[in-house]
């Protein structure tokens, strides 16, 4: 029996298990272990989100049970002591754990490069707990200061000091200066006694990137009311106050919150591992081009803790998800071939396409491209490419479920207008007030259909004339060929619910006429003098070919199955109206009236006055809510049962 142990379900360690669990699935004489101190995979990329209000605490957090549900994955919770490299054995608080091939995944912590009380008196920003832990202080800074009388007291309580002007320090410092106004409006103090402060001692902010970039960057800070002191560096931190250098003299400045995000190391265990292993500098372990360490071919190291530099490169990987993803699957491929004794390992020549910032939820920088030729992106498509590249890895590591919980919580539900497309997506209108239009729409479709069982629908073959005559109405005006016969006239209004004989009646007008490349034609028409003419009058047909083969080749090639396509659409039109009218099945049953307002576009056209069930539906599809129906009590059900599935846990086909 092969054993493999993961530790850390950070980015890497969380694709490097799945990937393994996917490749040797069939291997029963192989298990994987992937150990964390969390239950969770937390997302380190959006704890800033979280630490300034922006998103639930929730939605930076996913359980490793629902991760690796149906996966040959045995996670662990414990805290990683101490390895034992000769015996391979790992040892946590709660067991020890024998493994053939370890793989480093720890993650990082942060470093405090010996500046005094930073470890002690700075808020981190590196984990789940620390970005709950700062969401709260920076809630009860605003909260005491609204009431509190001492006026140095309060200035503490609304300095705020960002140290570190990386990645995670312009992010952190960016969402602060965003959430500022937010709570001075819902505190009542006045924005100008809030003080924010990046600092760092470097030269320019995410020094990683373009000077273009960061000047931009710099300018969307100062907009936003942050000071940015940079050249400076921070030589203690206290309980209620922070001291800096800035070239020969010393500033100390009062405040109750430093938020200390100005480097990273290696996570404790690895630290600890590279006591042992070769190693670089923060901890950092030396690995060959197979993600071997270089003098212990069972230890393979992904993520923040390798220390690899590529061929051809002058640069070691960096601390960046992208590296995290990539080392993974190469890490997985290598493995595989290790422990089956099949197979071509594969070197580690990583591609990094993507360097992106935001500065708050509404404004972004990106670089991105290939090693050759990179681009930079203005702030809408940096925002885009950001959102786009963080569901591409939700789908690795959660699917469906992940992506809607993200969608919802970054656009569905986003308050204060915190995105990049504004509010516009949030859903704000109380569910209940589209009562009236779920149930209106279903009685309309359940009249329908019950009307076509009275016109015979069940007994003779009525399609050929439904189709034919609005087909000859539509050409009648198309080809300005004089007024049309009456029971034309009966057939269309049939068809597409309104008009009239007066509409038969006259020649018409074509609105437009418009051929796609053969595909289809879009056509817009009226049956009577624009000037006389109602919404009943006007209207709309897409004409695709291949509907119309089969239209003609297949539905009406008999009258057996005429009937039985008629017996279809009645039945459907009953079902979905008293699926909407009883609010059972609303989304499906919403999504299955556009599809049947569609077919029908694309067969007799409609009328401009039965559009908006087009629109209803659509509103329907999810805002319709739990409300008043018996959708209230089945859903919760249902996807109760549906989540113990295996097939649905372990392709994640469900959301909570």
């Amino acid at each position: 029996m092969k054993k493999i142990v993961i530790i850390g379900a950070g980015y890497a360690g969380v694709l490097t298990a799945k990937k393994l669990a996917k490749r040797l699935k069939k291997r029963d004489d192989v298990t994987i272990t992937i150990i964390d101190k969390n239950p969770f995979h937390t997302i380190l990329t959006e704890l800033h989100e979280v630490a300034a209000g922006r998103v639930d605490e929730d939605s930076i957090k996913i359980s490793l049970k629902k991760v690796f549900a149906g996966r040959k994955v045995d996670v662990k919770m414990d805290t990683v002591q101490s390895i034992d490299f000769n015996n391979r054995l790992v040892s946590g608080l709660c067991a020890q754990y024998e493994y053939d091939i370890l793989v480093l995944a720890a993650g990082s912590r942060p470093t405090y490069f010996g500046v005094t009380g930073a470890d002690i008196n700075a808020f981190q920003l590196w984990s789940y707990e620390d970005a709950v832990k700062l969401k709260e202080h920076i809630l009860h800074c605003f909260r005491k200061a609204a009431c509190e009388t001492d006026p140095e007291e309060k200035k503490k309580l609304l300095t705020f000091y960002v140290v570190g002007a990386g990645f995670t320090g312009t992010e952190m410092v960016g969402e602060l200066a965003e959430y500022v106004p937010i709570l001075c409006d819902q505190f009542e103090i006045d924005r100008s006694q809030v003080q924010i402060y990046n600092v760092d001692i470097l030269p320019r902010v995410v020094p990683i990137l373009p000077e273009k970039l960061s000047d931009k960057i710099t300018r969307r800070l100062h907009k936003m009311g942050v000071s940015i002191l940079l050249n400076t560096g921070v030589v203690s931190i206290g309980e209620d106050y922070i001291e800096m250098k800035i070239g020969d003299s010393l500033r100390r400045d009062s405040t109750r919150t430093v938020i200390w995000v100005a480097g990273i190391e290696s996570a404790e265990i690895t630290t600890q591992a590279a006591k042992t292993l070769p190693s670089a500098k923060r901890g950092r372990i030396l690995s060959d081009a197979y993600l071997r360490s270089t003098e212990n071919d069972s230890v393979y190291i992904v993520g923040d803790n390798l220390y690899y530099t590529p061929p051809g490169s002058k640069d070691v990987v960096p601390q960046m998800v992208e590296n995290c993803e990539q080392s993974a699957d190469v890490a997985a491929h290598n493995i595989v071939c290790a422990v089956t004794g099949t197979g071509q390992m594969k070197e580690y020549r990583p591609k990094f396409h993507s360097v992106m910032v935001c500065v708050g939820g509404r404004y972004g920088v990106a670089r991105v491209g290939t090693e050759k030729r990179m681009i930079n992106l203005p702030s809408f498509l940096a925002m885009f490419v950001k959102h786009f590249i963080n569901i591409i890895y939700f789908i690795q590591v959660l699917g469906w479920n992940k992506v809607f919980g993200y969608l919802k919580h970054e656009f569905f539900t986003i308050r204060h207008n915190r995105s990049f497309v504004g509010g516009h997506f949030s859903n704000k209108t109380p569910s209940f007030l589209l009562v009236p239009l779920r149930i209106w729409l279903g009685a309309v479709w359940l009249f329908e259909g019950i009307m076509k069982i009275v016109e015979g629908w069940f007994t003779s073959p009525m399609l050929k004339g439904f189709f034919g005559g609005a087909n000859s109405w539509y050409n009648s005006i198309l080809d300005n060929a004089g007024a049309i016969a009456q029971t034309a006239s009966d057939a269309v209004s049939s068809a597409m619910g309104g008009g009239g004989g007066e509409v038969a009646a006259s020649v018409g007008h074509v609105i437009f006429n418009i051929d796609f490349l053969g595909l289809f034609k879009a056509i817009f028409v009226c049956g009577k003098d624009l000037a006389n003419a109602t919404l009943a009058d006007y209207a709309f047909k897409l004409d695709v070919p291949l509907m119309n083969w089969f239209v003609n080749n297949v539905i009406l090639s008999g009258s057996g199955i005429q009937i039985a396509m008629q017996i279809f659409i009645v039945l459907a039109e009953i079902l979905v109206g008293l699926s909407l009218i009883g609010r059972l099945f609303t989304t499906p049953s919403s999504a299955f009236s556009l599809v049947l307002q569609v077919m029908f576009v694309c067969t007799t056209g409609l009328y401009l006055n039965t559009f908006w069930m087009i629109f209803a539906a659509i509103a329907l599809l999810i805002a319709s809510g739990r409300v008043f129906g018996l959708d209230y009590y089945v859903i919760p059900a249902l996807k109760r049962g549906w989540r113990k599935l295996p097939v649905v846990r372990k392709l994640y086909i469900y959301h909570d």
